[in-house]
């Protein structure tokens, strides 16, 4: 049941009154039908190649076709970058190779399972919005490739249908009663053992694509639902810095002085350094004079514009991805030059088990080399990120891998992984929780490692499904 319209209180009018909705002239290229007939800008149009599109073509309207796995999708800005770049092409542009196999979860982690009312999960302590179904760009590899296509989803319920959008009513009247029924529980929930649903995040898509005002409506209205912190997740600022301009940011400063309690954390998603740095005619980062690179002008006005507001919390989050940013050199390089400019490195994934995630993924114990050797050449506060896979029973991080056996465990002969429970359900009653599995070089998902399972409190290869938050309403409705 749907809640009852939201009526913005006095408190929250005084950020809402004052908003400004420019229009945002990303000059997006949509689908590939703007290449196959020559009505992209002229510059842009051999992004793809005639024999490129003919693959391409050749697959249109098969189970394999690529734009009905994932809709084609690029911005001005981000062509500027990546006509110089062989790795921002692999991010953006399509390819036959996609989908070749298309193995995978429709719904990945099982996401539905923790959606107690429609586009809200609550799986962890805090909670993630689906607050919009696009982005200014989309991501050849992206995680929420059902969301983005929108694609039907079979539910643990049985039914079948498109992941939904957010609504601010339902998720306000979500966090209130959450957070009423923990506060009269002593402060654990009754039936999951949760604390306080302190945290939000605004995801999707990307909410940046989203008006200022609707924008602002969520932040004032998750503040007044008693929500301690925001978090927005956001790839603008690759795809299309520039808005992130003085009306988005005026707007962030009135709710910042309207609500000085309730924390703010912008997740980027920066992949690859040339996302963000210039580069000469030879594919070479221009350097200043005292050696330090240069970025792109666009994305350092945006990145000295949030940073520069010491009260806005910066993070960086970012999967390791064939062919895109699989190489040491490449996310030392990213860390160094996001932690000079006071941007933190959160995490790196592994990547997750979507649809076609072979055409995507790295090998596992690959992604974890690569990653503690970008780290060998920086200092300790630059290499904060840890390397996650996203597990069903939660964020599971690669704590190791060993060439050398353990010593009386048959099965480590070959050497071994460390995997550690980082976030869990509910109450998070396994967190730091091991695992250990015998070596598979070729591993790209757990299930490359199930008849090599070694030692596993964790549970990660014993997994039971959580009755869903919607099977949970169901039963609690008297007959």
């Amino acid at each position: 049941m749907r809640a009852a319209k939201y009526e913005p209180t006095q408190r929250e009018l005084r950020v809402l009154d004052h908003v400004e909705n420019p229009r945002y002239d990303r000059q997006i290229l949509n689908g590939l039908d703007p290449f196959v007939n020559s009505t992209a800008p002229e510059d842009m149009r051999s992004f793809y190649s005639q024999s490129e599109l003919d693959g391409l073509l050749q697959i249109r309207g098969t189970e394999r076709d690529i734009e009905q796995r994932m809709p084609v999708k690029m911005t001005r800005h981000y062509f500027e970058l990546a006509r110089n770049s062989p790795a921002l092409q692999k991010l953006v542009k399509a390819t036959p190779d996609e989908t070749l196999n298309l193995e995978g979860s429709e719904d990945p982690g099982y996401q539905m399972d923790f959606s107690p009312v429609e586009g809200l999960l609550h799986k962890y302590e805090m909670g993630l919005l689906y607050v919009v179904s696009t982005c200014s760009a989309h991501c050849r590899f992206c995680y929420r490739e059902e969301l983005i296509a929108r694609k039907d989803i079979e539910r643990q319920d049985g039914t079948v249908e498109k992941k939904g959008i957010a609504k601010i009513p339902d998720v306000v009247a979500y966090v209130r009663a959450h957070n009423a029924a923990v506060a009269a529980n002593g402060g654990v929930h009754p039936e999951s053992g949760r604390e306080k649903l302190r945290e939000m995040l605004l995801s999707g898509g990307d909410p940046m694509v989203l008006p200022n005002s609707k924008l602002a409506a969520w932040f004032t209205a998750l503040a007044e639902a008693g929500v301690e912190a925001i978090r927005l997740g956001t790839k603008e600022l690759a795809f299309h810095p520039d808005r992130f301009d003085d009306a988005f940011l005026e707007m962030l400063d009135r709710f910042h002085e309207t609500y000085p309690e309730v924390g703010f954390r912008l997740m980027t998603h920066f992949n690859h350094p040339d996302e963000l740095l210039a580069k000469d005619g030879k594919g070479g980062y221009i350097e200043d004079s005292e050696g330090f690179p240069v970025w792109h002008p666009n994305s350092r006005r945006a990145m000295d514009a949030v940073v520069s507001r010491g009260w806005i919390s910066v993070e960086n989050q970012s999967p390791i991805i064939r062919g895109v940013n699989d190489d040491p050199d490449a996310l030392r390089i990213l860390q160094r030059t996001l932690k000079r400019v006071s941007v933190e490195n959160h995490y790196f994934f592994c990547g997750r088990d979507i649809v076609a995630y072979r055409a995507f993924n790295v090998p596992i114990e690959t992604a974890w080399q690569i990653l503690n050797d970008s780290q060998k050449g920086l200092s300790g506060v630059e290499n904060h990120a840890r390397l996650s896979i996203t597990h069903y029973k939660g964020k599971t991080e690669v704590a190791a891998v060993s060439d050398k056996p353990i010593e009386g465990l048959p099965g480590s002969e070959n050497g071994f992984v460390v995997f550690k429970i980082l976030r869990n359900a509910a109450d998070a009653p396994d967190r730091g929780k091991m695992c250990i599995v015998g070596r598979n070089p070729e591993a790209l998902w757990f299930d490359d490692y199930e008849d090599r399972v070694l030692f596993d409190e964790a549970g990660l290869f014993d997994y039971v499904r959580f009755k869903s938050a919607r099977l949970q309403e169901l039963a609690a409705v008297p007959s």
